[in-house]
């Protein structure tokens, strides 16, 4: 793993955008340099975290050959994605090596109530993994806590979640899976997302990791709801989507994640291409939908490759091209242009 794949990793753990397994290993990281450093370490500056952490791995890190200086040559289209995709399966072993070699979580018993529940809670400084009956995997992070009915009775699988957890919820069409907070009801059949609902505060909010989620305020919630029939008043979720829930007012807004993921990677290099063809690209590939004027940027054509930057900073990268800017309006990006000519180049 290189320094600039590493701090990429961090990113997604500090936006809550990490698989469980990658979770695992950065709080590994951190609880080892908690253990050397002191427990003051979080209080720092969390650039300093991440550069302290970085050392240590170099320095139990064995001697390696100097990596190859980058050439010209790369820029080559079909070079330059061969050298991509070499890193990345080295990239993708290393993290599976050194994750395989973490202790696996014990499976934590839950604690039964008087009522014939049982709870889950996280007493601890660190993400807890555990199974639910439905085999349905549950990341239940520090200070939150999971409460539900023994093996999961009744004909919908129900559970209580006062704090945060991202849940991968096994499928089964049949007996829908809702997650319950003070503030709202969230519905799936069978997907991965995150819901955070603490106690102390008065927002909560539901992002998407992949497929179908229906959200609806708690308060006269219609529990039949379900993605393929949300309610009314609800709202659905897509990847790379979330909603947010105002105590204050009462409403849920949706709205893309911070830090929206590729779904479905594309090529991202374009050459005196039509702008058309590069948002449909970046559309495809975040699973987002983009809103622009056809007519006005039919005839506009520009020269521009993409890397691994964020989707926010790409199109930015873009209208910058366009002369053009972008507004976010609940789930969609709206791109404000008034036209061009001729040939574009970034």
């Amino acid at each position: 793993m290189t320094e600039s794949e590493f701090h990429k990793l961090l990113q997604r753990y500090l936006i809550g955008q990490c698989t469980p397994e990658e979770q695992g290993l950065v709080e590994h990281w951190y609880n080892q340099l908690e253990q050397a450093e002191g427990p003051a370490l979080r209080a720092q500056n969390q650039a300093e975290v991440e550069q302290a952490i970085w050392a240590r791995l170099m320095q139990n890190r064995r001697p390696a050959k100097p990596e190859p200086r980058v050439v010209p040559m790369w820029q080559s289209s079909p070079l330059r994605w061969a050298a991509a995709l070499v890193l990345l399966a080295v990239s993708i072993g290393l993290l599976m090596l050194t994750t395989n070699r973490l202790p696996v979580p014990a499976q934590r018993t839950p604690v039964a109530s008087v009522d014939g529940w049982l709870q889950q809670t996280n007493q601890t400084r660190q993400v807890q993994y555990f199974r639910l009956p439905d085999s349905s995997r549950i990341s239940l992070h520090p200070g939150s806590s999971l409460r539900y009915r023994t093996a999961l009775a009744g004909a919908r699988r129900e559970v209580h979640l006062e704090g945060e957890a991202f849940f991968q919820v096994s499928k089964n069409p049949r007996r829908p899976f809702l997650v319950f907070t003070k503030q709202v009801v969230t519905t799936v059949l069978g997907t991965s997302f995150r819901v955070k609902a603490y106690t102390a505060g008065q927002d909560a909010s539901v992002a998407v990791l992949e497929g179908k989620v229906a959200v609806q305020a708690r308060e006269g919630a219609q529990l039949d709801a379900s993605p393929a029939h949300p309610a009314a008043l609800g709202v659905l979720l897509l990847p790379n989507q979330q909603v947010v829930y105002s105590a204050a007012r009462r409403r849920l807004k949706k709205e893309l994640v911070d830090r929206p993921v590729v779904l479905a990677p594309q090529p991202f290099e374009f050459e005196a291409r039509p702008v058309a063809e590069v948002l449909g690209a970046l559309e495809k590939a975040y699973g987002v939908a983009i809103v622009y004027d056809k007519a006005k940027l039919a005839n506009c054509t520009v020269s521009i490759t993409f890397y691994d930057e964020p989707l926010f900073e790409k199109l930015g990268l873009l209208c910058k091209s366009l002369g053009a800017y972008y507004t976010l309006s609940d789930a969609n990006i709206i791109i404000h242009s008034e036209g061009c000519q001729g040939q574009l180049g970034g």
